[in-house]
């Protein structure tokens, strides 16, 4: 299963388009030219002759030539790179009797289904046979005696006398003298699953003919000591798979059903358990408790079940139940395989806990499980979640070393981390290797470039990257729209945000929540609360029901308008719809209290906050500390100080900026200086709103020549003197001679 998803993962596809530098522009930047490049063709797959159809139904005992299946399509067209003249990667040849499509009619997604099909092909009945199977009741075949030698994988061996107690990493650390590794299988005891029955088989990798080399050195060293027991090594010859390839043969002829019939009862309740949490997990992933309750009705889960609830948990987001079900697994005895390692290097790459995705990754590297281009994928788009875009090229490197050729996946994470850190000319670079790599991308990496440049507020490439995205022949999505309206909400053209917004209407592409919310916000930096209202009744209007996202915006918006309580009452509204508020919600609140001077009611908000669940953060303290040192209250704001390193929060420049402020206005300069010093003993950062509070202190205290030594630091630490600083300098001296003269 895990070689078929990264058989797909790294099936290459069309190019993109051209980021080309020569390109004249208008702009000085580097322009961008999407053009689309010719596509390849791959040939025909060849068979593989390992791979058996079951022989065909026939009531007479007439032998037949057994059909032969191609080999795996996916696995063959990841390596072929021999053009046609079509010049289409997904062009599949039809079978006989079939008329074929033209090229312009050929769509990928149902050329990948077509080649899905033929991995787990249907069971075949013969034209000429058909007719006969539905007359009477076939007899079970009598199948030719074969040779277990057509069955024999090259590079396997047979290793017997084993420890029960020994694990795969042991096995593969004293094989691997004689070749490179491919898998190593440890058969499981009947009844006690967490010991080995005492054999298993070791498959050795790497180009023909080095497989069959390592396991004939290998086979020379039968009889060897390991563990105190003299193992036994030989050639695997086939047996064990051609004794599955009959068993299966005769279960997708019908005749397996007595053997179905002969199990026992805990083995029916237990496939019965185990097909209801399949099934559960497919239909209903939203219900957890029902997926959680199947899950935990099955008696003794296999490898797949653990596997499949460690996956579920890692799209949940729920990185500790995902490494208990691990954990449990592995009590249980059950080795887990590089798909499942991913699985949880998954979860804490979705809960952006990336330090114990490495180590995992570490202990896959230990138990000599090798890392797929899935895992690596999986580990670019965890470190670009957390803005880490230089580890995400790291094991970007790593796999293009390891991995060939890659597939868009992985270069829409890698692309992804270099546009949150506005580093377009690296994702400009990226797409352009992507082309030459032929790879085609999805309209997921149009989508991230276009977000890319709204970050750096680029309109001309962004609307570039939108125009080509139509000429590739996508459907713009409301995600498309989504990024131009959130483009020009961003750079305050609301007009042009509700051009597109209409334009995606007349295309028949509703808004939700998230456009609604970008316009709502466009409105807010303009301080344009009627027209944001109005974007507000329209979501209402059609249905959708407020997140806590508009909620909070809402809530800003009224705290602009100064209706503070209109503000309160929608918190209100939003706790009985059960969204629980965040602190993000109150924050606007405590701050228009505190500008307002109503501090006491300020005071009541935050401890309302508190009693909601939500945590208080620098920002919450430092919104209350301003306006108490507003209002003069500084025994209040240190107060406040205190009982903010009580809860573990640490003071950062701004809150000691803060109340260097409230000194100064005071003229207390001691109080000033002790603080000044505080701040940067604590290493924090020293900027010009620093030394204003300082030489404001000094200004107001009448010490003229203390406030021209922090002008000579000032220069000293670099800090440019901006109009402030010598507003305060020219203020001092006024009234200083204004003193004196009076």
């Amino acid at each position: 299963m895990v070689q078929v998803m990264d058989s797909l993962l790294s099936l290459p596809t069309s190019p993109l388009f051209t980021l080309n530098p020569h390109t004249s522009s208008a702009t000085a930047s580097t322009s961008v030219s999407f053009s689309l490049q010719p596509p390849t063709q791959f040939p025909p797959e060849p068979p593989e002759p390992n791979l058996r159809r079951p022989n065909s139904i026939k009531s007479s005992p007439k032998p037949k030539p057994k059909p032969k299946i191609p080999s795996n399509p996916l696995k063959n067209l990841s390596t072929t790179t021999t053009t046609t003249s079509n010049n289409n990667p997904f062009r599949v040849s039809a079978p006989a009797g079939t008329t074929s499509t033209s090229a312009s009619t050929t769509h990928s997604l149902a050329s990948k289904l077509r080649l899905s099909s033929k991995l787990f092909p249907p069971p075949p009945l013969l034209q000429d046979t058909q007719e006969e199977t539905q007359v009477s009741e076939p007899e079970a075949p009598s199948p030719e005696p074969e040779n277990p030698e057509k069955f024999r994988q090259e590079g396997k061996i047979f290793v017997g006398n084993l420890p029960n107690w020994i694990k795969k990493h042991e096995v593969a650390e004293f094989f691997r003298q004689f070749g490179p590794i491919k898998d190593v299988i440890l058969i499981k005891a009947h009844n006690e699953t967490h010991r080995n029955a005492g054999f298993g088989f070791v498959i050795y990798g790497g180009p023909p003919p080095l497989p069959e080399k390592s396991a004939l050195k290998a086979v020379e060293f039968d009889g060897v000591e390991f563990h105190g027991r003299i193992l036994t090594v030989k050639l695997d010859d086939g047996t064990r798979l051609k004794g599955k390839a009959e068993e299966r043969a005769r279960w997708v002829e019908g005749y397996g059903g007595e053997d179905c019939n002969n199990k026992s009862k805990w083995h029916q309740e237990r496939e019965g358990s185990r097909g209801l949490f399949r099934k559960v997990l497919e239909s209903e992933p939203e219900n957890w408790q029902k997926v959680v309750t199947a899950f935990e009705r099955i008696n003794k889960p296999s490898r797949r079940e653990f596997g499949l609830m460690v996956n579920y948990y890692a799209r949940r987001g729920d990185m500790h139940r995902a490494r208990e079900t691990f954990e449990r697994m592995r009590a249980r005895g059950i080795e887990p395989t590089s798909h499942v390692y991913t699985n949880l290097i998954h979860a804490y790459a979705v809960g952006r806990d990336m330090e114990e995705a490495l180590s995992c990754v570490r202990k896959m590297r230990e138990e000599g499980i090798e890392m797929t281009l899935v895992t690596y994928s999986i580990l670019v788009g965890g470190f670009a979640k957390v803005g880490n875009s230089e580890a995400a090229d790291d094991w970007f490197e790593e796999a293009k070393q390891r991995h060939t050729p890659l597939n868009a996946i992985i270069y829409g994470n890698i692309i992804y981390a270099h546009c949150q850190t506005c580093n377009m000319e690296r994702a400009e670079a990226l797409v352009r290797e992507m082309e030459e790599e032929g790879i085609d991308a999805p309209i997921d990496i149009y989508h991230t470039m276009m977000d890319g440049y709204t970050m750096i507020g680029n309109e001309e490439k962004c609307l570039i990257v939108f125009e080509r995205l139509k000429e590739c022949g996508f459907t713009p999505t409301v995600i498309s729209y989504g990024c131009l309206i959130n483009l020009y909400s961003k750079i305050g053209k609301v007009s042009e945000a509700l051009e597109v917004s209409k334009m995606m209407e007349c295309a028949g592409i509703k808004h939700n929540m998230k456009t609604y919310s970008m316009l709502i916000n466009g409105y807010l930096k303009l301080k344009d609360w009627a027209n944001a209202f109005a974007i507000f009744e329209d979501l209402v209007n059609d249905g959708l029901k407020p997140d806590v996202v508009l909620y909070n915006n809402m809530i800003r918006a009224f705290c602009g308008m100064g209706n503070m309580v209109r503000a309160i009452h929608t918190v209100k509204e939003m706790q009985k719809e059960r969204h629980r508020p965040t602190t993000r919600t109150f924050m606007p609140i405590i701050h228009g209290f505190a500008r307002a001077g109503e501090m006491r009611r300020a005071l009541e908000v935050f401890d309302m906050m508190r009693r909601s669940g939500c945590i208080p953060t620098v920002h919450t303290f430092n919104a209350l500390i301003l306006g108490l040192t507003e209002k003069r209250q500084m025994e209040k704001a240190v107060e406040i100080l205190d009982e903010m390193t009580l809860a573990g929060i640490t003071p950062n420049g701004h809150t000691y900026t803060t109340i260097m402020h409230g000194y100064a206005s005071l003229g207390d300069t001691g109080k000033a200086f002790e603080y000044f010093t505080k701040l940067r003993n604590e290493g924090l950062e020293l900027d010009v709103y620093t030394y204003e509070a300082l030489l404001k202190a000094c200004c107001k205290s009448g010490r003229m020549q203390s406030a021209l030594a922090v002008t000579k630091e000032m220069a000293a630490q670099n800090i440019p003197r901006n109009t402030f600083v010598y507003n305060i300098l020219i203020d001092g001296y006024g009234f200083l001679l204004t003193s004196v003269y009076l």
